[in-house]
């Protein structure tokens, strides 16, 4: 089913309206017109502000709410015995999961540009999303977490010709999706409950790098063995960019360390030379840098409008967000839930003034905690102190062969530095009765994590 196609009398219904994605993609097609509808088990700031602006959301799963749908948008969260799923495939009323209908949004916008990659999705969409705001490209946009610039929103409802959306390659999701720029960040291990291995994760994206067209861009980060394998011989223009490879048509140099822990570095791009100040911490964020920096200027964005933007951008949501302060200890709070980011992160801390470091980690999912596990051994060896709670089980089911428990034994027999605490209310009590003044207390993982620093803050 076409979105063209669709009786704009009828109203689309989203299952799961509250999630991040669904939220963005039901304000977007309200702003076009569409009638929309959406239902959520619980009542959030999210689903208060989708009722304000005129769509009507239920809370509870109930059949009677899509009785009069025309089309129904489910999360990959849903499970098939949905009441509202099983009312519909009664009434015949068409069904699109959410990453195959945001591809049929895709289709609408002649120049589409997908964000994707294993790290750094979220920072460089938000990055991007700056430069074309700033250069009154009047962008629609899609990006994983709220945005200062957006009105503390993760969307926004511009124009046509160009949608800015982050891209995961969960599930091959974004093989959906229908861009006419791809920017690749990297390419490693992770969501192992679904891939098989690394070459199978590198066989999506070279799939998804392949629907191109012709004409069309990859932005990739020629310092990722596996991203420059998966754009070999493509025939749409291949842009790199690259700190290591000084042969890439974006090269970051010069770069500088400042006091604030950020970065500074010039980039050099068809014999020009032009200084670039980030106002994010993290080494890391110089390859996200790099990589807006080449998009924008594809995309005919004049430098200075590029280099006002990176100064301006100071994070996403959950990327090292400062949260508040509990017994003269500042809290910052992380999305970091992978190895590679967790390190990273960690590394930005240090950037900061401080005593000590207190690291809290809830790990997500269990496949990814065995897969990795001893990748997760070795990447807190910054932390002064590590605190390691439950296993947050997202879609999985515990079959005992992997536990925050074991993790803490392991990593203890390296660095006794690590203490296993069930919950996040025990946590919390903990830090609150430890924590002292000019220590940092940073929460890390993609669950429930995130709620600790705001119970503890004063």
């Amino acid at each position: 089913m076409l979105l063209n196609d669709i009786d704009k009398n009828k109203p689309i219904h989203m299952v799961g309206i509250g999630g991040t994605s669904m939220s963005g993609i039901a304000e977007i097609i309200f702003s076009m017109g569409y009638k929309v509808t959406g239902s959520d088990m619980n009542e959030s700031t999210v689903t208060k502000r989708l009722s304000e602006s005129g769509i009507q959301v239920f809370i509870g799963h109930n059949a009677e709410n899509v009785e009069n749908a025309g089309l129904i948008v489910y999360t990959a969260a849903i499970k098939k015995d949905n009441p509202e799923l099983i009312k519909a495939a009664e009434l015949n009323i068409p069904q699109m999961e959410r990453s195959e209908f945001l591809g049929e949004l895709t289709k609408l916008y002649e120049k589409t540009i997908s964000i994707c990659g294993t790290h750094g999705k979220t920072t460089t969409t938000s990055m991007i999303s700056l430069c074309f705001i700033n250069a009154h490209k009047d962008p629609t946009i899609q990006v994983g977490a709220d945005l200062r610039q957006l009105g503390n929103l993760n969307y926004r409802v511009g124009n046509k010709p160009y949608l800015i959306i982050e891209s995961c390659e969960y599930v091959r999701s974004f093989l959906k999706f229908h861009p006419q720029t791809v920017a690749l960040l990297n390419i490693e291990e992770d969501h192992l409950d679904y891939y098989k291995d690394i070459d199978d994760i590198k066989s999506a994206f070279r799939e998804f790098v392949l629907s191109v067209p012709d004409d069309g861009y990859v932005i990739v980060n020629s310092d990722s063995k596996n991203s420059m394998d998966v754009v070999e011989g493509l025939k749409c223009k291949v842009i790199t960019c690259g700190i290591e490879n000084q042969n890439a048509d974006f090269v970051a140099r010069n770069i500088r360390l400042q006091e604030n822990g950020h970065y500074e570095f010039d980039v050099s791009f068809d014999s020009k030379l032009f200084p670039i100040k980030l106002n994010v911490l993290g080494y890391h964020n110089v390859y996200n840098a790099l990589v807006c920096i080449a998009t924008s200027i594809t995309h005919g964005i004049p430098i200075e409008t590029i280099q006002t933007s990176l100064l301006d951008f100071t994070g996403a949501s959950r990327r090292f967000e400062y949260v508040g302060v509990v017994n003269g200890a500042k809290i910052y709070d992380d999305y970091a839930h992978h190895p590679t980011e967790i390190k990273a992160t960690l590394e930005s801390a240090l950037k900061v003034k401080h005593n000590k470091l207190w690291v809290v980690f809830q790990p997500h999912t269990y496949s990814r905690t065995k897969a990795l596990f001893n990748e997760f051994v070795t990447a807190f060896d910054n932390a002064d102190t590590l605190i390691l709670t439950d296993i947050y089980a997202a879609r999985e089911k515990d079959d005992g062969t992997v536990s925050s428990k074991m993790l803490a034994d392991e990593i203890n027999k390296k660095k006794k530095n690590c203490l296993y605490i069930a919950t996040i209310e025990e946590v919390a009590d903990y830090l609150k009765n430890n924590v002292q003044k000019n220590d940092i207390i940073l929460t890390i993982g993609a669950g429930t994590v995130t709620k600790i620093g705001y119970m503890i803050k004063e």
